[in-house]
């Protein structure tokens, strides 16, 4: 007898993304009605995933993108040794499994960090779309590109000397991200735990914790638990400057 198939994973909630309000991150502004149909047509929408669930594993085949409509999530790798490594986090709006275009499988494991919900891009389709579509195809170009620029920006980020400067910037690259969404840019809720951000980062959890408690105590910050709420971007943004024109 068939198993059924579980309804919090697959059952979509049927949206237009002319209704969205995500659509100008996700999707080109200069796209017609007429073409933005035809992306709804192979856009699985909606799908749903609760806390620790994957979207998708490293190494299996890669099918589709996935655009992150409401909740967080976060890719990994498994290194050679067996051990987590952070690559990324990823909020509404924002595309995941780009890294994995041009390859036969995913470079990473992507984990919903809490109740998310995706729209599906599958991967063959959307090739066939972009090709009939150039302003699609060159949105996705660019949202390539600004994946490469991420790359770069992380390499960055893991380059700083101090464990200051490199939780400053995680911060401050959070707060653009929410303001791009039209969110407060400076009070807004962490979508990951302090592990999370210590593995990211390259630093020890109780390090982590330290220096959000120095940034309080400077009152750069006010955090309780996943709430933060930036004081003095300025401050912040100093703490990064010595070492970003280091890196130059």
């Amino acid at each position: 007898m068939a198993q059924p198939i579980p309804i919090h994973k697959h059952s979509p909630l049927k949206a237009s993304c002319h209704q969205c309000s995500l659509s100008n991150l996700c999707l080109p502004l200069a796209i017609e009605e007429n073409e933005l149909d035809r992306l709804e047509d192979i856009v699985q929408q909606g799908r749903i995933f609760n806390r620790g669930e994957h979207i998708f594993d490293q190494s299996t085949p890669f099918r589709s993108c996935f655009a992150v409509k409401s909740g967080s999530v976060k890719t990994s790798i498994i290194t050679e040794s067996g051990e987590e490594q952070v690559t990324g986090f990823f909020m509404p709006g924002e595309l995941v499994g780009l890294d994995s275009m041009s390859s036969s499988t995913y470079a990473c494991t992507a984990k919903a960090l809490e109740r998310t919900s995706v729209c599906e891009f599958p991967v063959e389709k959307l090739e066939d779309l972009t090709g009939k579509l150039p302003e699609l195809q060159h949105h996705m170009y660019h949202l390539m590109s600004q994946e490469i620029q991420n790359g770069h920006q992380l390499a960055m980020l893991l380059s700083k000397n101090t464990a200051e400067e490199r939780i400053a910037a995680l911060l401050l690259s959070l707060s653009s991200r929410f303001q791009r969404r039209r969110l407060s840019p400076t009070n807004f809720s962490l979508p990951m735990a302090r592990n999370d951000i210590a593995n990211f980062l390259g630093l020890a959890v109780e390090t982590v914790s330290r220096v959000f408690t120095r940034f309080q105590n400077q009152g750069l910050i006010r955090a309780r638990g996943r709430e933060v709420e930036l004081l003095d971007v300025e401050a912040l943004q100093m703490v990064t400057r010595d070492s970003s024109r280091q890196g130059c």
